[in-house]
């Protein structure tokens, strides 16, 4: 009966049945007589169908989830119409959520209101022009404190400011809970998007992460618009003082080479080399594109530059700051063959305008990139392993081969303690790295995880180290593990990886690399508690310290922490009780309780120095 009540149940989940038909078998069982230990067999079945159930529904929204924002990112890569863009993010908004209805509003700053931009699945033409002051309405609360706002049931919500109009258009539109999360573009806020239902239900943390996510592609998609316009009518005016004076002067001829160069270079998504290389072909001389850390001694001209909206002259040198906004960027350094005039300098304007546009293109795709890469690593390295022909896919769509060989990389934490800033420009480096190797890099738990082709841990570790140690001009820590093939195998590459790290910085080898096998006899311990020889490390272990590892497990004591405290001051009874926050009487009471355990013999030195080992042993498997 229990492979039938099995099977039953397996058919539902295979034809992706209704929740409810899992009680189907349930009744049919209950109307045959079936005894009540069956009907009890049952019951459990179902409740394990129904939980395998409830994962791939979660799995599935997740892939769902992620398809989506690799498909606003991908649109937002490409982007040419800005209105179908933002009709595709607010679709996927309300398909990804589940919601009756998505809208946007942008802030009209002139007159202090926010206003309908986009809206899907509305039906009321009132609700769809509505305008809403700073401050008023859930929309008009978001807009004003940048911070995410969601009401179950919108009309007994009184966290907010209820005007009349603005409440009989939601009225009219018939929502009840509704969530809005701001649009941002650096501090300031342009607008909000929303999510929302006909009737109450709350929104959970995920969807409101999932709908500020849509909401950076957005506003991202409006100011690559706004510069796309910008650079647009800089060209067009470009273009129109060409026509004017091209009869007239080698120098409009000049500019109408470089406006027909540069407009190429955007159309064929030429890069920032290209924009040099145009500019010093037109202008002659020597270009130079520097980026915002390497302005130095130019600051003060860079500045100048982007006060006045032109370019600078400095000497023999000619400055135009390269802005986004108000972000720079950068900035174009010109030193001419030849005196230049009006038009070569809106050349080099021009110059400063489209690369700016192309440097942010790049970081945008480099952006979304990063994150779908990471989000796949991620899912590699979890336990239990997720579907592998899915991940195989997704891989292979970033051009990895998992059937291939690969290591992991981990980069130890000791590299990135205690600094944000360190371990943003790690992962960033890492990033690059593992891109440029067809590779995988991602933030894990604090750490920053590498993936990369070959099958020589050890030296693909050193070789990380030695790169970031370059770029950081600071020591790091690397282990590597694998070589694993296969999705399935990469999360025990990993844990080899962090096992690594754990003895280099036991063994005192911090500012190195390695992979098990070139840490001599603990790392031969490491391979041996990851393979065949597990038990006999277990049994040295249990043998030399397993009553005081048993007496931690049964009482809930420290004792195994204490004998590590005591052999890690040098057997001081005072600095061990530093150490460990406790007074030194209390460090006697439990090395007492320890010889108790362990035998009147236990600091004699060679048995010491096999409890030390023990100890390092059974800290290195814990760690793993």
């Amino acid at each position: 009966m229990g492979i039938m009540s099995t099977t039953a149940f397996l058919e539902l989940l295979a034809r992706e049945a209704a929740a409810v038909e899992f009680e189907g078998p349930l009744i049919a069982a209950r109307a045959s007589g079936a005894p009540p230990e069956h009907l009890a067999e049952l019951e459990e079945a179902k409740l394990l169908a129904l939980r395998v159930r409830g994962l791939l529904e979660r799995r599935r929204q997740r892939e769902m989830e992620l398809t989506g924002l690799y498909d606003t990112a991908s649109d937002l890569a490409g982007l040419r119409d800005l209105d179908a863009v933002l009709h595709a993010i607010v679709h996927r908004a309300r398909h990804l959520l589940s919601t009756d209805i998505a809208y946007m509003t942008l802030n009209d700053e002139g007159s202090g209101h926010t206003y309908m931009r986009v809206t899907d699945g509305s039906v009321s033409a009132r609700f769809q022009g509505l305008r809403l002051p700073m401050g008023a309405g859930l929309g008009g609360l978001v807009a004003e404190s940048g911070t995410p706002y969601a009401t179950a049931d919108y009309f007994s919500d009184n966290r907010f400011r209820h005007l009349g109009d603005i409440d009989e258009g939601v009225r009219e539109e018939g929502l009840v809970a509704i969530l809005g999360v701001p649009l941002r573009l650096g501090s300031r806020v342009i607008g909000v998007l929303y999510a929302a239902n006909r009737s109450a239900r709350p929104f959970a943390r995920e969807e409101v992460a999932l709908l500020v996510s849509l909401g950076a592609h957005a506003a991202v998609a409006i100011d690559t618009a706004r510069l796309l316009a910008e650079t647009q009518t800089a060209l067009e005016e470009l273009s129109a003082a060409n026509a004017t004076i091209q009869a007239h002067s080698t120098s409009v001829e000049r500019a109408a080479a470089a406006h027909d160069r540069m407009t190429s270079l955007v159309l064929r998504g030429g890069g920032v080399e290209d924009v040099s290389a145009a500019v010093t072909e037109v202008l002659g001389g020597e270009l130079t594109v520097l980026d915002v850390d390497s302005i130095g001694d130019l600051t003060e001209a860079v500045v100048a530059s982007r006060v006045a909206g032109h370019a600078v002259r400095r000497g023999d040198t000619w400055v135009a700051a390269v802005v986004a906004g108000t972000e720079d960027l950068g900035a174009l350094v010109l030193r001419p063959g030849h005196e230049l005039v009006d038009a070569d300098q809106q050349i080099l304007e021009r110059a400063a305008l489209v690369t700016a546009l192309l440097l942010l293109f790049r970081r945008t795709a480099s952006e979304a990139e990063g994150r779908v890469r990471g989000e796949l690593l991620d899912d590699l390295l979890a336990t239990p392993a997720r579907d592998p022909a899915a991940l195989r896919e997704r891989a292979r769509r970033l051009g990895v081969d998992l059937d291939a060989p690969h290591l992991v990389v981990l980069i130890g934490p000791d590299t990135t303690a205690g600094s944000p800033s360190i371990r943003s420009r790690v992962t960033s480096w890492a990033g690059t790295y593992a891109s440029a190797r067809s590779g995988l890099a991602a933030g894990r738990d604090g750490k920053v995880v590498l993936l990369l082709p070959g099958s020589d841990a050890g030296a693909a570790a050193r070789a990380v180290v030695r790169e970031l140690s370059r770029v950081l001009g600071r020591p790091v820590t690397a282990g590597g593990g694998g070589p694993a093939t296969g999705p399935s195998t990469l999360a025990g590459a990993f844990h080899e990886a962090e096992r690594c790290v754990s003895a280099l910085i036991a063994l005192g080898r911090t500012g190195e690399g390695a992979g098990s096998e070139d840490l001599g006899f603990v790392g031969l311990l490491l391979g041996a508690v990851n393979g065949t020889g597990q038990q006999d490390v277990q049994r040295f272990i249990a043998g030399t310290i397993g009553p005081v590892v048993d007496y931690d497990a049964r009482r809930g004591t420290t004792l195994v922490s204490t004998l590590e405290a005591y052999f890690g001051s040098g057997g001081s009874l005072a600095r061990a009780g530093e150490k460990l926050h406790v007074h030194v009487n209390t460090v006697t009471q439990r090395l007492d309780r320890v010889g108790q355990l362990l035998g009147p013999q236990w600091q004699q030195p060679q048995r010491a120095l096999e409890i030390q080992l023990a100890l390092r042993l059974h800290r290195l498997q814990s760690s793993g």
